[in-house]
């Protein structure tokens, strides 16, 4: 699967062939986090985006009914192009399947938020050690009490992503995180997990556990799945969002200024 383009790695999520974390696929394309609205709630929550950057970096927008993401690639399709979708009813979690295409709905609006998986290609170039591709699980994830700015319904705290990384390379994987502002930018924290509201760092709220060795530092990173955390909140008829880890890969630049596909 890492070998694959993204083309060929959405073909094969759409065939079912692949139903894991989408982390160290397609090397140099835009992963995305997932949240799908009704129409109704769709401007509160770009407004809840626009105030809310970090966690919630918009790369693409579909129109209302409109399963495509005409600006992401070659036939991006919603439905299908995610390897497990979270449904939520009245913001309660209802469960989790394997493609839309028995729930989409003609009011349905779908926003792709950046992906910190994207800047995860630059680390490892630079020679960054990322454990959770190399024990291949999902990357820990943990709500905290970083207040997110309200818009409309949606309101909350983020959440936040966390890597452990050697003590002596922290400064460089910020500036290097820092260069991909649709992908989260650089972190938000680095150190105490309590100083954030994170009681156990071996036991995150999404993802698999991940606690620091001797000689790294824990850094977090604004996370996609910061809707999840606030839509409770909302508490839309229906909400679908993508499972922790399993993103949607584009065809966009992962360095790209602007997410729009040439």
């Amino acid at each position: 699967m890492a070998k694959l383009s993204s083309v060929e790695a959405r073909a094969a999520i759409r065939s079912g062939r692949h139903r894991r974390h989408t982390a160290g696929l397609a090397p140099g394309c835009l992963q995305a986090n997932l949240a799908i609205l009704p129409e109704a709630y769709a401007l509160d929550f770009l407004r809840f985006c626009q105030r809310n950057p970090k966690p919630c970096p918009v790369v693409g927008i579909t129109d209302t009914g409109d399963p495509i993401f005409r600006t992401l690639g070659a036939e991006v399709d919603v439905r299908t192009d995610v390897p497990r979708y979270r449904v939520f009813r009245d913001g309660v979690l209802d469960g989790e399947v394997d493609d839309l295409l028995g729930l989409w709905r003609d009011d349905l609006v779908a926003v792709a938020l950046g992906c910190s998986f994207t800047f995860e290609h630059a680390l490892a170039a630079a020679g960054i050690p990322m454990r959770h591709i190399d024990e291949d699980i999902t990357v820990p994830m943990f709500r905290t009490d970083i207040a997110c700015v309200p818009a409309g319904p949606f309101a909350g705290t983020m959440v936040v992503s966390m890597r452990p990384i050697p003590e002596d390379r922290v400064d460089e994987v910020k500036a290097i995180c820092a260069r991909y502002p649709l992908a989260h930018g650089g972190p938000v924290h680095v150190g105490d997990p309590a100083a954030i509201g994170i009681a156990d760092i071996a036991a995150p709220d999404f993802g698999d556990s991940l606690p620091p060795r001797a000689g790294e530092v824990p850094v977090f990173w604004a996370c996609g799945v910061t809707p999840q955390n606030v839509i409770v909140n909302a508490r839309p008829d229906l909400c679908i969002t993508h499972a922790p880890g399993h993103m949607l890969i584009t065809d966009v630049d992962e360095g790209a200024e602007t997410p729009i596909t040439k």
